[in-house]
């Protein structure tokens, strides 16, 4: 039974993550592949034989697509029984669909986001659960309902399950689509709640639950048409056609759990559309399809969501200095995310053969230094230094840094566009301006020399000696790392050795860059009389589970054990720079433990560093130190903390 719940455990905490990685590595084969044989020419061909009806079309298509998304929020708040005014539920949904589609990170998730803004336009915490679960049901209900409406009507549109597999079938799995939602809008009609693994949950009424389906269904065929517009007319490509497509290739993108679903939905749709239309006209709506409904309403998200969480923090910038590393929030999963953008095109534009440029001939060594293999290993390392930003480690900023200007070289080597260059440069020099906010320690350089990091050190050096070799020499420079592990042509031995040098390499740099190694301290008498004179919370042993202290080991609290979430109790007290470091690493030690950080009753001094992890605080009334908050992870915990904290009573 042990092994059992061991293996249960480890399939819920590491089996989305992991199957979200095979998605997005089968994908990248499908993208190289599909790549190798284009060149930027032929998508700028592409690109440049768009007609302006259609890009006019494609823009207010996007408009109206996120016109539609507003009313989810609007709708939610009147379910919740808390209805808020559309201008404000505009705003959060506007800013959180435009950031959790792109950045995907848990600090600016869709139902973080939302629960920021609510929390601050005074809904309690019950009706901002009920807000965010209603606009993410909505929006399965509309993928449901059109997938059904594809499979029912046209099932041989989707090549991804082969020609062999049976009409009726496909059909069946439509209707079984369809019965789903069906259920729900008859369940809608005559039951109120019913109980799911534990919990309530309560339907909005038969008139709201047909609205929130068609409201969705809109939604999904809407952001549909702004891709179908930008593609030319082509025979036998009808819109339902495509509509069956794009929904198989965004629910891949979500399951994948990629921002953006970058590499995945793309792999979906060039495998989709393969048999209509050559590469590059699909590849040149997909960046203009990107561009419309993800890139430029990102910026303005990003900006409208910077200039609330100053708004809402301007009390607290003279608490909190900017010397003690702590930035706003959203900087720094936006430097992640860029980073892995970064990252996944240096992967993509690997696969692109290299234009001519005025080097060619002079110096082999740079053409070597711009091929397949070395771009492809530049961008797999700004994917581990975008997961150490997240991370705010001081090493990744630099190692981020240094790969950005690399990238920018490569790209500049293979005769790629200006702008292109331009965008490495740009975000190297944004990364500059928020070099604050890295100010963690890595295990590389926080721990001392033992002998595992002695090994990890010499696993990386020696991989990257073994690709370096590879890559700038034989006929397989123009190969990813992983092409050529893929490849048939290359020798068995190659392959291998490219293999294990890749895995290691990779392996390695995520060891390295990873926090500190730290566990949770047992609370006994000598911990509790120690938290005490720090002047943190120190209830008696047995009423606490454990506890934490930072880095310098000057300031500390302790802790409580709950099924999916540790709570502590209270502020760290003590050092007020190792308080903050305390928080990190209780963040740090509840991740290894599949668990979320919740911190009970503290003060205003130190939200800012918890906004930094993703928690959201609610308030919970006065102290004799000014306000009290519950922070915590509420789009996953809020339900099992409300029985735990009776003095939460009152907010709800």
């Amino acid at each position: 039974m042990t092994t059992r719940a061991s293996v249960l455990t480890a399939v819920k905490r590491h089996g989305a993550t992991v199957f979200g990685l095979l998605l997005l590595g089968g994908a990248l084969y499908v993208v190289q592949r599909e790549f190798r044989t284009l060149s930027w020419s032929d998508i700028q061909g592409a690109l440049h034989g768009t007609p302006a009806s259609s890009l006019w079309a494609a823009a207010g298509f996007t408009l109206l697509a996120y016109i539609i998304l507003t009313a989810y929020d609007r709708l939610g708040s009147v379910y919740a029984g808390h209805p808020v005014s559309y201008a404000r539920t505009s705003l959060a949904s506007f800013v959180a669909y435009s950031l959790a589609n792109n950045l995907g990170f848990a600090t600016v998730s869709g139902a973080a986001v939302r629960y920021r803004f609510y929390a601050a336009w005074g809904l309690p915490p019950l009706a901002i659960a009920k807000v965010v679960a209603f606009t993410s049901l909505t929006f399965g209900l509309g993928g449901f309902a059109l997938g059904g409406l594809v499979l029912v009507m046209e099932p041989e549109v989707l090549p991804f399950f082969g020609s062999g597999t049976p009409r009726w079938l496909m059909q069946a799995a439509g209707i079984a689509m369809w019965t789903i939602v069906a259920a729900y809008i008859l369940a809608a009609r005559f039951v109120s709640h019913f109980r799911l693994f534990g919990h309530r949950i309560d339907l909005p009424g038969f008139p709201m639950a047909v609205g929130q389906t068609a409201l969705a269904s809109a939604d999904v065929a809407v952001t549909a048409l702004v891709f179908w517009t930008l593609l030319p007319h082509v025979e036998g490509l009808t819109f339902l056609h495509f509509l069956g497509i794009y929904v198989l290739a965004l629910s891949a993108g979500i399951i994948a759990n990629v921002p953006g679903g970058i590499g995945v939905f793309d792999g979906a749709i060039m495998i989709g559309l393969s048999s209509y239309l050559p590469a590059p006209v699909v590849v040149g709506a997909l960046l203009l399809f990107r561009l419309y409904y993800y890139i430029v309403p990102l910026f303005i998200a990003g900006l409208m969501f910077a200039a609330f969480e100053v708004s809402q923090r301007r009390h607290l910038m003279d608490r909190i200095a900017p010397e003690r590393g702590v930035a706003v929030s959203f900087e720094v999963p936006a430097m992640a995310a860029l980073t892995a953008l970064a990252a996944m095109t240096m992967i993509l534009i690997g696969a692109l053969p290299p234009k001519p440029n005025a080097l060619d001939g002079v110096f082999d060594i740079l053409d070597d230094a711009a091929s397949h293999f070395a771009a492809s290993v530049v961008g797999c390392m700004l994917l581990v230094a975008a997961y150490g930003l997240m991370r705010r480690l001081a090493i990744a900023w630099w190692g981020a840094l240094a790969l950005l200007l690399n990238g920018a070289l490569v790209v500049w080597l293979r005769g790629e566009p200006w702008w292109l260059i331009g965008g490495f440069m740009l975000l190297a020099a944004l990364l500059t301006t928020v070099r604050p906010a890295f100010y963690r320690l890595a295990r590389l350089n926080a721990e001392p020399l033992s002998a595992e990091n002695v090994a990890i050190l010499a696993a990386l050096s020696l991989s990257a000696l073994t690709l370096a070799g590879i890559g700038y020499a034989g006929p397989y420079a123009d190969m990813s790392w992983w092409g050529v592990v893929l490849s048939a042509e290359a020798p068995h031995s190659l392959r291998f050795a490219v293999a294990l040098a890749g895995v290691f390499l990779l392996v390695a740099a995520v060891r390295l860059l990873r926090p500190a190694r730290t566990g949770a301290l047992p609370y006994d008498d000598a911990m509790q009389q120690r938290l005490a004179a720090l002047g943190a919370v120190a209830p008696p042993p047995g009423d606490a589970d454990g506890a934490m202290l930072g880095e310098g080991e000057r300031a500390g609290f302790a802790f409580m054990k709950r099924d999916g979430v540790w709570l502590a109790l209270g502020d760290p007290a003590g050092e007020e720079r190792d308080r903050i470091s305390a928080i990190w690493r209780f963040r740090d030690v509840c991740e290894r433990a599949g668990v979320d950080p919740a911190f009970w009753r503290a003060g205003p001094d130190l939200l800012r560093v918890y906004a930094d992890i993703g928690l959201t605080p609610f308030a919970l009334g006065a102290g004799p130190q000014g306000p009290l908050y519950l922070v915590c992870r509420p789009e996953r915990d809020i339900a099992a903390l409300l029985p735990l904290l009776p003095k939460m009573d009152h907010a709800v």
